[in-house]
């Protein structure tokens, strides 16, 4: 039984906690967003696309971030 209290506090301590980060992450109102804007694949998208582009390009520019490999590596 005193266990099972104990769990329960410390759970919502826990989400309390998390409240707390998620709150300050947020931006105010009239704020920009605080995640930098990520544009499109392709070198349509880009501000200075490269002269040759071919089909290994676009496989890893449209898997950029992930860190996994295009599908038909």
């Amino acid at each position: 039984m005193i266990v099972r209290a104990l769990g329960m506090i410390g759970l919502f301590g826990a989400g309390m906690a998390l409240g707390r980060v998620l709150a300050q992450n947020q931006p105010a109102t009239g704020e920009e967003h605080p995640f930098p804007e990520v544009r499109n694949a392709g070198p349509g998208a880009m501000d200075a696309p490269p002269e040759r582009w071919d089909s290994v390009d676009e496989e890893s520019d449209e898997s950029f971030p992930a860190s996994d490999p295009p599908a038909n590596y």
